[in-house]
């Protein structure tokens, strides 16, 4: 009788650890959603003017003021650092005036954004379209005003869109701005999901700090005051949004937990 041949046991597979599904995307807005750095910048001129200040804003000093997150934030910053001598009035009569100067250039960008002078980026309204029907999670996590919002998604997507985006962090709920993560870690408590199942999309260094601060993968498309800032921790930097579908971002999301 002839022996068979001692073979070895198969192999075990090692199992690969099952990847964290998509359910949420958490979306800045300004230079993210919209390309409204422009007209904000408008605004500021438009209130300083208003308000009798010899003040103007040019395009490169705004890119670099964008550093300071948050409109009462930048005019104080500009006030204090760069023209620091201007007026000399205490801490109260400053907050009580920059809310005056911040108030007047918010009232101007809503004029200009129900004028038409802002649109959503390329690919934006498309992607977020797609991904509410394919039953993801829509969420702002932003520094900029409730008022600001409101006129900017009520002009690009309809009376509607407080039913797309179901939970919004703003300037009045997140004191803390960015790059500090507060935002992005209250949007994630309030829709009770880890940050291993969500998505976050932004255009800047601090947006991507405060997204990455919280653990989020982060997509970046910078715009024209953002495009020389240093974004390598960002899971995907992408010219805009353009082409960009769910099943690309699920993808993504999956090769970012390998």
């Amino acid at each position: 009788m002839t022996a068979r041949p001692l073979t070895a046991p198969p192999a075990r597979l090692s199992a690969l650890p099952p990847t964290v599904p998509l359910r949420a995307l958490i979306f800045d807005v300004d230079g993210t959603l919209a390309d409204t750095e422009h007209a904000h910048l408008a605004a500021f001129n438009d209130a300083f003017d208003q308000a009798g200040l010899d003040w103007h804003w040019d395009q490169p000093l705004y890119t670099r003021l964008l550093e300071v997150s948050g409109g009462k934030e930048r005019i104080t910053h500009y006030w204090t650092q760069v023209r620091g001598g201007v007026l000399a009035i205490d801490a109260g009569a400053l907050a009580d005036t920059v809310q005056t100067l911040h108030d007047l250039k918010t009232a101007a960008y809503e004029r200009m954004v129900q004028q038409g002078a802002v649109q959503l980026r390329p690919g934006v309204l498309k992607l977020i379209e797609s991904a509410h029907d394919a039953g993801l999670r829509l969420a702002i996590a932003t520094t900029t005003s409730p008022v600001n919002i409101v006129a900017l998604l009520r002009a690009a997507i309809g009376p509607d869109w407080t039913h797309i985006f179901q939970i919004i962090e703003d300037a009045s709920t997140a004191p803390r701005k960015k790059p500090h993560p507060q935002v992005y870690l209250q949007t994630l408590q309030r829709l009770q999901l880890r940050a291993a199942d969500c998505l976050a999309f932004e255009d800047s260094a601090n947006g991507l700090e405060a997204a990455t601060g919280a653990g989020l993968p982060t997509i970046v498309t910078p715009n024209a005051f953002t495009v020389q800032h240093h974004f390598a921790a960002a899971l995907r930097v992408l010219p805009s949004l353009q082409g960009c579908s769910v099943a690309m971002l699920q993808a993504w999301h999956a090769a970012a937990q390998r």
